[in-house]
């Protein structure tokens, strides 16, 4: 049924796209107002430069001028700009990006758990959703390609990608800076400078500082939370030796030190056994009012510290064919402290820290021909990560103990290796007609050894320590991609696309004794997609669509439980990732964007999902044959809505003033992959959001050669309260916390640039 529904999308989107071409081609432009034209933004979504409206896939490019003007000042100000797509802060930690795709992501920043969405600097991976809390530092551009991306980027982009490309220094020279100031204490200082430092080498260098006090209060204390207090520089040198030779070095440092993100507890907590209620909490949850107890005497602080270069080198060896090298080195460190309870109880507290370090090599062959296009490739990547976690649990033994003495310990190291080939082509079988395909094949090879510890101090004879047998994970994959696009005139495209993904396996970083489940398997995707790319009224409007389906098998999914501690029989809290099953996705996607008369822009982005596991198995569910496929899938609204726009007048002097606004909405969704009872059935309450919608709205003045500005900016302006990440950890003191966006805030922002 969802085919015969992709296949009619398809021909309705090919006859109306040609009529709109054809009726543009005819229109009388001079009866039209004078207008600019829609922006065309160039990227490299093939790994090859091209038009976004000539690139045969669903995709949303940010300009870094289009950043700027709409006050972006991190990657997560994207959410609500791109249809199905999930991009907030993560659970507990400032400097973790919980990041998903047509119902597809990573809500767990653990270790030893791969992202479902592939994340790109400069066309490096970064491997861990950790340290990918980006300030919009100097961009040129931002992409977010949706649906499986795994022949030209290889595992792990599942679900999509997303790229950021820093603005490479050339022989102009260039200055901007821009400083902010808002509630909540927020201020920003913001600067880059880039131009020659001979006819062939240019250098550019940027940085930034940003901090603002937290929006949640411990109402004991008066510590504040789910701040931000953050550091980055990056250089850049651009050297040109030859016409036909170029090499491209950045380097980067980043730093975060901020208190905790912390939510609200949604349920009463209780002691492991869950005989003793230790904080009673309403029923119903009251509205969160922004305040919430910590607990006493531990750091209560995220940290982070992240470093790297990348070594770009291109060589042009004929009109025809051209050879890019991509080395890269990145380091990471982090120390995040957690409060999983939301109270002043030692229920679930803990610190992860994690030392990463990842080395990667690319080789890339670009072949252009007049019909053929080629793209070949070759990849490495070396990564370590070694971790080290304490649970504080004093409180979770209830009274009986004395509320008192029980801490468990996780030291873990993972090494992982992964090797891949890839190839894609692209043949024009007429002006109109291309045809596309690729291939890549992955090797992976994954290292595990881990310790954990208890240390019970009213009960010392219960101490113990596990030492797992050292594990090794291999894996291999195959994963293809064919599609066929057609040009209906200048302006409008029709596209067809079948593409595969390809997600690491991995081990089970939270597993307390060796009876738990420690190893998963990867997991695969097959994605169909069908689209149409459009600009008309002399590209003064623009219209894209694309319908979807897409089927998960292996799906992997982190979920709670207990299991039984082998030396004391006491029941122990599993958290464990499992290949649950299959999960289909069917969807369709619009974007448009109108400039009727001169100065006036409206946008529109609507996503629509329709996500539904096939098979979820999980044996816990005694009472459904070990099956829960009834459940929803996490951060998948049915609907994602934002329409937007600005107006832009025109002062005496030439100055402008531009007033722009947007409303968001997203529909109801579950925050949790643990959704529903174990044996009933029935929504746990608290892990869903209901829907919503959000407003924003700016101000901007600019002089006449648009050098200077100074813009107003207000963001949820109704100071909607909504959720956006909850975590059910249910084992462990009947645990459910949702963690909340931000309230109403506003910012005033003077730039300059030369």
């Amino acid at each position: 049924m969802h085919m015969n529904r992709l296949v009619k999308t398809a021909l309705l989107a090919g006859a109306a796209f040609g009529a709109m071409a054809s009726a543009a081609q005819a229109q009388d432009a001079t009866t039209q107002e004078a207008a600019s034209q829609v922006e065309d933004i160039i990227v490299t979504a093939r790994r090859t430069e091209e038009s976004a409206q000539k690139t045969p896939l669903a995709l949303t490019a940010f300009s870094g001028e289009t950043l700027e003007r709409t006050g972006a000042q991190q990657v997560t100000d994207l959410q609500g700009a791109v249809p199905n797509l999930n991009l907030v802060q993560g659970r507990g930690s400032s400097n973790s990006t919980n990041i998903y795709i047509r119902g597809v992501g990573q809500p767990d920043a653990l270790q030893t758990f791969d992202p479902a969405v592939g994340v790109y600097v400069d066309d490096v991976y970064y491997s861990r959703i950790r340290g990918t809390q980006f300030d919009l530092l100097d961009l040129e551009r931002v992409e977010i390609l949706r649906g499986p991306q795994g022949t030209l980027y290889g595992k792990n982009t599942i679900g999509g990608a997303m790229k950021l490309v820093s603005r490479r220094p050339d022989q102009e020279f260039r200055a901007r800076a821009s400083a902010a100031y808002g509630d909540y204490d927020l201020m920003e200082f913001q600067g880059a400078i880039s131009g020659p430092v001979t006819d062939t080498l240019a250098l550019g260098l940027s940085a930034l500082h940003s901090e603002r006090g937290g929006y949640v209060t411990d109402p004991a204390t008066g510590a504040e939370y789910n701040d931000k207090n953050s550091t980055a520089v990056r250089a850049s040198l651009a050297w040109d030796p030859a016409s036909n030779f170029r090499i491209d070095l950045n380097a980067d440092y980043a730093k975060d030190d901020a208190g905790m993100t912390v939510g609200q507890a949604q349920n009463s907590l209780t002691d492991l056994l869950k005989t003793t209620v230790l904080r009673p909490v309403p029923n119903p949850v009251p509205e969160y009012d922004f305040k919430t107890r910590t607990t006493p005497g531990l750091p209560n602080e995220t940290r982070l510290e992240s470093w790297g270069s990348a070594l770009r080198a291109t060589w042009d060896i004929s009109d025809a064919l051209s050879l890019k090298s991509i080395t890269s080195y990145r380091a990471m460190n982090t120390d995040d402290y957690i409060d999983f309870d939301a109270t002043e109880l030692e229920i679930a507290d803990a610190l992860v820290a994690v030392d990463q370090n990842q080395f990667s090599q690319e080789l890339q062959l670009t072949y252009t021909g007049d019909r053929l296009n080629a793209v070949a490739g070759l990849y490495y990547l070396k990564e370590d990560v070694d971790s080290h976690q304490e649970s504080y649990n004093d409180a979770l033994l209830g009274p009986a103990f004395g509320n008192s003495g029980f801490l468990r310990t996780i030291d873990d190291t993972l090494e992982t290796t992964s090797k891949a080939v890839y190839g894609n082509l692209s043949y024009d079988v007429t002006d109109k007609l291309r045809l596309s395909a690729g291939v890549r094949y992955t090797e992976e090879e994954k290292d595990y050894w881990r310790t954990t510890s208890t240390f019970y101090s009213l009960l010392p004879a219960f101490n113990a320590t596990y030492v797992f047998a050292p594990d090794v994970g291999k894996y291999d994959d195959t994963s293809i991609m064919l599609s066929a696009d057609y040009q209906l005139s200048d302006d409008a495209m029709v596209y067809a696309r079948y593409s595969q993904g390809f997600k690491s396996g991995g081990f089970n970083g939270r597993a307390n004794s060796p009876t738990e489940a420690t190893e998963y398997q990867p997991e695969t995707a097959d994605s169909f997609e069908v689209g149409a790319k459009t600009s008309f009224w002399d590209r003064r409007a623009r219209l894209n669509l694309a319908a979807f389906m897409t089927k998960y098998e292996d799906f992997q999914a982190r979920v709670a439980g207990l299991d039984t501690d082998p030396v004391t029989g006491l029941p122990a809290p599993v958290l464990s990732v499992l290949n649950a099953g299959q999960l289909d996705i069917f969807g369709f996607e619009m974007e448009g964007v109108l400039m009727p008369v001169r100065g006036l822009t409206l946008d529109a982005q609507v996503g629509f999902l329709d996500a539904d596991y096939k098979e979820f198995k999980d044996n816990r569910f005694t009472n459904f044959s070990g099956s829960r496929a009834f459940q929803d899938p996490a951060f998948s609204p049915k609907w994602t809505l934002r329409f937007g726009g600005q107006y832009e007048w025109f002062l005496s002097g030439g100055s402008s003033v531009t007033v722009g606004g947007a409303a968001k909405y997203r529909s109801r969704m579950a925050l949790a992959v643990d959704n529903t009872y174990e044996n009933t059935g029935t929504e746990i309450p608290g892990m869903y959001q209901d829907d919503y919608w959000l407003y924003d709205a700016r101000v901007v003045w600019s002089n006449a050669s648009d050098r200077y500005t100074v813009g107003l900016y207000g963001q949820n302006l109704s100071d909607e309260v909504y959720k956006t990440d909850a975590q059910e950890f249910s084992s462990i003191g009947n645990i459910r916390t949702a963690y909340y966006g931000a309230p109403r805030t506003w910012m005033i922002k003077v730039s300059a640039k030369y």
